[in-house]
């Protein structure tokens, strides 16, 4: 009897699903720009060369699954520029076949792709730059940001320090630009949350830290001021591995080794990501990375918003992703919804260690008036974004 009700219900849905929802096709572009990546002390971890691609692939799967039952079909166009390869003809030629692209580029590239005049009602995810300028006095109208800022992920940082009442920094920041970015956005993060940087210094040892770590960083860190937490300001995976266990003074290593503030890491597990994490490897054959999460959470939210409005018009699509009636269940525990002021993404923070997460941001006790999302990166009040206010 439960079993024939089960059926009728299912047959009822089908039949109001086919009845409300009439046929949409959606194409959906991705746009890829290979850069040169700089010499590191350390092969030992790789990025892999789909990075970002298999995020978008898996989201293209699950919006297949529930577009079947609505009439809804999704393809993905996919666009990879070479190192030094013609960015700008790549893109012209995914705008000519769809306005949703996810870009995986730097900033520059990235803007240069929002200001084509092809692009002007288009909708670009942000799948990987995490500059904090792309949110504020960079921003532009026709970008969303999945991936998290900079900033977002330094606030998160600081949130623990208060918490954990580790409060005095020193921070050790390599000679790359992304580097001193993420230096920087620290400096901001502990203004912000009244976290005392006592010292910041430039990494300038070239010696071999597979073989000497032991004897320079000893050195390297022994006239750092009393600290409870070194910071290490390492994006380019270049010398903060060594980092840890090697200091003068034996202290907690966070930043972009030890403790990191991360989009998504294989460690996380709660609210069901356990089942993304397993579907992921399945498809890929290795871990998901904040890339690949970001360019997952693109598709997803692309498809939501088909799903939600029947349609597939840029303009009623972003229009519906930046109002209040948009949610979307990203695994992190909060539903995932998009700022207005300047389109990042509001999410939780994963603090996480090699082999498990220590907590996630924001922390209990960090205060908002709208949402404690909003307590990571850039505010409303604070914003230079004008672009969302036209």
């Amino acid at each position: 009897m439960i079993a024939r009700l089960i059926a009728n219900y299912l047959v009822l849905v089908w039949l109001y699903c086919g009845a409300a929802y009439g046929e949409v096709a959606v194409a959906i572009g991705y746009l890829e720009q290979i850069e040169p990546q700089p010499p590191v002390l350390s092969n030992l971890d790789p990025i892999p060369e789909n990075e970002g691609l298999a995020g978008a692939e898996l989201g293209l799967k699950d919006n297949a699954t529930t577009g079947r039952f609505l009439k809804q079909t999704y393809s993905l166009e996919t666009r990879i520029v070479d190192e030094g390869g013609d960015f700008e003809s790549a893109a012209r030629e995914l705008l000519s076949l769809t306005p949703f692209i996810i870009v995986k580029a730097p900033q520059e590239k990235l803007l240069a792709l929002a200001d084509l005049p092809e692009a002007e009602g288009a909708i670009l995810f942000n799948a990987s730059a995490p500059d904090v300028d792309l949110r504020g006095n960079a921003c532009r109208r026709n970008i969303l940001h999945t991936l998290p800022s900079r900033a977002m992920l330094t606030d998160a940082l600081a949130q623990f320090g208060v918490r954990k009442k580790w409060t005095d920094w020193v921070v050790i920041s390599g000679p790359n630009p992304k580097d001193k970015a993420y230096a920087d956005a620290l400096q901001k993060s502990a203004q912000k949350f009244g976290v005392r940087i006592r010292e910041v210094k430039e990494w300038d040892v070239d010696a071999d830290m597979r073989r000497n770590a032991f004897q320079e960083l000893p050195l390297f860190t022994q006239d750092f001021p009393e600290h409870d937490l070194l910071i290490v300001a390492d994006e380019t995976d270049d010398f903060g591995r060594y980092v840890p266990f090697s200091t003068w003074e034996p202290r907690p290593v966070a930043g972009t080794e030890g403790l990191v503030a991360t989009a998504w890491d294989r460690t996380v597990e709660q609210w069901g990501a356990a089942q993304l994490q397993n579907r992921f490897e399945e498809e890929a054959d290795r871990p998901m990375r904040p890339v690949d999460y970001a360019s997952w959470v693109a598709m997803r939210a692309l498809g939501e918003a088909v799903t939600r409005t029947n349609q597939a018009e840029p303009g009623v699509i972003r229009e519906y992703l930046l109002s209040d009636k948009f949610e979307l269940a990203g695994f992190k525990g909060r539903p995932l919804t998009f700022r207005t002021w300047n389109g990042q993404m509001r999410q939780p923070i994963p603090l996480v260690h090699p082999r498990a997460v220590a907590t996630q941001a924001p922390l209990e006790g960090f205060l908002h008036q709208r949402t404690e999302l909003d307590t990571l990166g850039i505010d409303e009040a604070e914003s230079a974004c004008t672009a969302f206010g036209e």
